[in-house]
C-alpha cells in the first residue's frame, strides 16, 4: 500500500504520474498548465494536478521518484564533452549554468515543489528501466518482451527487456552516441523541422518520397548489425560537441545544406525522410527479431521517443513477429514519470500484479477535468454566449448535425489525455468524408504545413470495415492501409497532380470516400474508439453514424500549431477565437462562431504570434 509520485523534468516533455496502491490515478504534461510547448521545467504545476486528483496532501506521498539518474547523465555529458574538447566548449559552456543550478540538486527541488512537506524518501530509476516500466507494467500481458528507444538517457539509447508478473529484467543495451533517435532527429534537422517536436512531421512527409537514400545511410552513416544495434559514423554528425546535429559531412553527402525552416519543401526532403523511416522500419524490425530470440515472448510492449513512430509499429505488428504488440500512450520523456512511479510499486516494492487482458491506462485520459458548474461559471462572468443542452442525446445529436454539415468543432470534455496524442477529450473533429477539409483544418483552424494528414477515429465495432487492421488501437499508434474497396481510382490527371512538385496540389487529391484522413500512401493513423475507455465520445460517434452512415470521424489535436493541447475551458475559448472553427462543445455548453463578439484580425495574429512555430 503506496502513494507514489513520478516524475520527469528537465529534458523534454516535464510531467508527474501518481500511482496510488498500484492504481494509476493520474498523470499529466506540465506544458498543459505553463502553455509553452514541450515545457522542459519543473513539473510544479503537473505535480499540484495530480495530487489534487488523488485528494491527497503532499505529506501522505510515500515516495517520491525520478524518471533517470541526474548523476550518471552528468557523467555521460562530462566525458562526452572532454573526448570532442575543445569543439564542444560553447555548448558545454550553455548546459553547465543549469546543471550546477538545479540538476545535480533535484531533491531540493523535489521537496519545495511538495511546499517542504515531504519528508520521505526519493527515489532515482534508469531512464530506460523508466522507459520499461511504462511499457510492461500497464500492457495487458502477464508476460511480454520490451524493446525501448529513444534519444538518449544516461548512456543507454535502446534496450531490450523481458517482463514477466511484476518484475522485468533488462538484456541488452545500446549506448550513446549510437542512438536511433538522434539519427531520426538528425534527419529532422536536416529536412528543416525541429528537433523533439518535428520528427512526427518527417514521418507524415515520408509517403510523398522515394527511400533512395536508404543504401547510403546504411552504407555511410550506421553500421547495422543483425540483432538491430549499429554503430554511427561520427563524422556526418555534430550532436556530440556542436549546436547542431549535422555536420558539413553530411551536407557534402546529400547534396547541400539543411533546409530552412519555413521555406519550400523540395523532393530532396521528400526522399530523405522517405529513406530515414525505411531504415527506421528495418532497425526495428531487426530489434524485434533479437528481443523474441532473446525472451520468447509471445508479446512486445514499447516505449521511448522512436515508439511514436507509428508507420513502423504498423509494420512491426504486420510482420508477426510477435502475437500482438502494445505501446505506451505516453512513449516519450512523459511516460518515464509514470514507469518511474510503477518501477517503484513493482520492481521495487513488489507490489501485485493481475493483468486482465485490459491495459491499466484507462484510454490514456488521467489528467484534470472541468464540470458544468465550473465552465458556465467561466462563460457567465466573461459574458460569452453558449446555449446549455441538459439533455446529452440533444447535445450529441447538435453537435454531429454541425459536423455533418462540414462544420469543425472544437471538444472539450472529460479528463485531458495523458501524452502527446489527442484521444477524443480535447480535439478538433470533423467529418471525414469532407474533400475540403484536410486543407481547411491545416491552413484555416490549424495553420500548419498543408501536407500533414489527420488522423481517422473509427467506432471499434467498425475497425474492419474501413481499415485493414483487426484489433484496437485506442492510443493513436499503428498505420493500417485503408480498406481497398473504398479507394478510388486515379484519373491521369490526378496521377500527374500526385507528382506535382507543390505538396498542395497533391494533398487537394481525393484518394479515398474518406479523403480528410487518408494519406498519400493510402494509409491512416488509427484510433478506435469504445465504449469503457471513452464513453461520450463514443456515443457522440454512434450519433454520428445514426445520421451520415459513416462510422469515421477526424480527429486532431485542440490546439493551434506552436500551442500545446489546451487544458482548460479558458484555454479552449481562446484557440476557439483565434482560429475559423465553427462550434466549440465544453462538456454540456456549446459556443457557436456566429454567435461570438467580433475579433479582429490584430487580435487573432496576438494570439498566434505568442506561440513558437514548432
Amino acid at each position: 500500500m503506496a502513494n507514489i509520485l513520478g516524475i520527469s523534468a528537465y529534458y523534454h516533455d516535464s510531467a508527474a504520474a501518481l500511482v496510488v496502491d498500484g492504481r494509476i490515478v493520474a498523470a499529466a504534461q506540465e506544458e498543459r498548465f505553463t502553455r509553452i510547448k514541450h515545457d522542459y521545467h519543473f513539473p510544479k504545476n503537473a505535480v499540484a494536478c495530480c495530487l489534487r486528483e488523488a485528494k491527497l496532501a503532499p505529506e501522505q506521498v510515500d515516495y517520491v521518484v525520478f524518471y533517470d539518474k541526474p548523476l550518471l547523465k552528468f557523467d555521460r555529458l562530462l566525458e562526452t564533452y572532454l573526448a570532442y574538447a575543445p569543439a564542444g566548449l560553447q555548448s558545454f559552456l550553455m548546459a553547465m549554468p543549469l546543471w550546477l543550478k538545479t540538476k545535480l540538486h533535484l531533491p531540493r527541488e523535489i521537496r519545495a515543489s511538495l511546499d517542504g512537506k515531504f519528508k520521505k524518501r526519493i527515489a532515482f530509476t534508469g531512464h530506460h528501466e523508466s522507459h520499461a516500466a511504462s511499457a510492461f507494467f500497464p500492457s495487458p500481458y502477464d508476460e511480454a518482451a520490451i524493446l525501448t528507444l529513444d534519444g538518449v538517457g544516461e548512456w543507454d539509447t535502446a534496450t531490450i527487456g523481458h517482463g514477466k508478473g511484476n518484475k522485468i529484467e533488462m538484456l541488452k543495451t545500446m549506448h550513446f552516441p549510437h542512438s536511433l533517435g538522434l539519427l531520426y532527429s538528425a534527419f529532422t534537422y536536416f529536412t528543416g523541422f525541429k528537433v523533439n517536436s518535428g520528427e512526427y512531421k518527417l514521418m507524415g512527409l515520408a509517403p510523398y518520397g522515394e527511400p533512395k537514400y536508404a543504401d547510403v545511410i546504411l552504407d555511410k552513416l550506421i553500421d547495422l548489425k543483425e540483432d538491430g544495434s549499429f554503430a554511427m559514423d561520427m563524422r556526418y554528425f555534430n550532436y556530440c560537441e556542436g549546436l547542431t546535429m549535422t555536420s558539413p559531412e553530411f551536407d557534402k553527402l546529400f547534396g547541400g545544406p539543411p533546409r530552412k525552416s519555413e521555406s519550400v519543401i523540395t523532393q530532396r526532403e521528400m526522399d530523405l525522410a522517405a529513406s530515414i523511416q525505411a531504415v527506421t522500419e528495418k532497425i526495428m524490425l531487426h530489434m524485434a527479431r533479437a528481443a523474441k530470440q532473446l525472451t520468447g515472448a509471445k508479446h512486445l510492449c514499447l516505449a521511448g521517443g522512436v515508439a511514436l513512430n507509428c508507420v513502423a509499429n504498423g509494420k512491426l505488428l504486420r510482420a508477426g513477429i510477435f502475437d500482438d504488440l502494445w505501446i505506451q500512450a505516453a512513449a516519450g520523456d512523459a511516460g518515464g514519470a509514470l514507469g518511474a512511479a510503477l518501477f517503484v510499486q513493482h520492481q521495487l516494492l513488489d507490489g501485485p500484479r493481475s493483468p486482465n487482458g485490459q491495459d491499466s491506462m484507462q484510454g490514456s485520459l488521467l489528467g484534470p477535468k472541468f464540470s458544468n458548474e465550473e465552465i458556465r461559471a467561466f462563460l457567465d462572468e466573461k459574458k460569452i454566449p453558449h446555449t446549455f443542452y441538459a439533455d446529452e442525446a440533444q447535445l450529441l445529436a447538435e453537435t454531429a448535425k454541425a459536423m455533418a454539415s462540414e462544420k469543425v468543432v472544437g471538444w472539450f470534455q472529460g479528463r485531458m489525455e495523458f501524452g502527446p496524442r489527442a484521444l477524443g477529450s480535447r480535439s478538433i473533429i470533423g467529418d471525414a468524408r469532407s474533400e475540403a477539409m484536410q486543407s481547411q483544418m491545416n491552413l484555416r483552424i490549424k495553420f500548419r504545413e498543408s501536407f500533414r494528414p489527420f488522423a481517422p477515429c473509427v467506432l471499434i465495432e467498425d475497425v474492419e470495415n474501413y481499415f485493414e487492421l483487426d484489433r484496437e488501437s485506442p492510443y493513436m499508434l499503428l498505420v493500417a492501409d485503408v480498406k481497398k474497396e473504398l479507394r478510388h481510382t486515379l484519373t491521369p490527371e490526378q496521377v500527374k497532380l500526385m507528382k506535382d512538385p507543390d505538396l498542395r496540389k497533391r494533398v487537394n487529391v481525393p484518394r479515398s470516400r474518406l479523403p480528410a484522413i487518408t494519406h498519400v500512401d493510402m494509409s491512416a493513423r488509427v484510433q478506435t474508439v469504445d465504449e469503457r475507455r471513452h464513453g461520450r465520445y463514443w456515443r457522440l460517434m454512434k450519433e454520428f453514424k445514426r445520421q451520415t452512415g459513416c462510422g469515421v470521424i477526424i480527429n486532431t489535436s485542440f490546439n493551434i500549431r506552436g500551442e500545446p493541447i489546451v487544458g482548460t475551458p479558458p484555454d479552449a475559448y481562446r484557440c476557439f477565437m483565434a482560429s475559423d472553427m465553427d462550434v466549440l462543445v465544453l462538456e454540456n455548453c456549446v459556443l457557436r462562431r456566429e454567435e461570438q463578439p467580433q475579433q479582429s484580425g490584430e487580435e487573432r495574429k496576438k494570439y498566434i504570434d505568442s506561440f513558437q512555430l514548432d
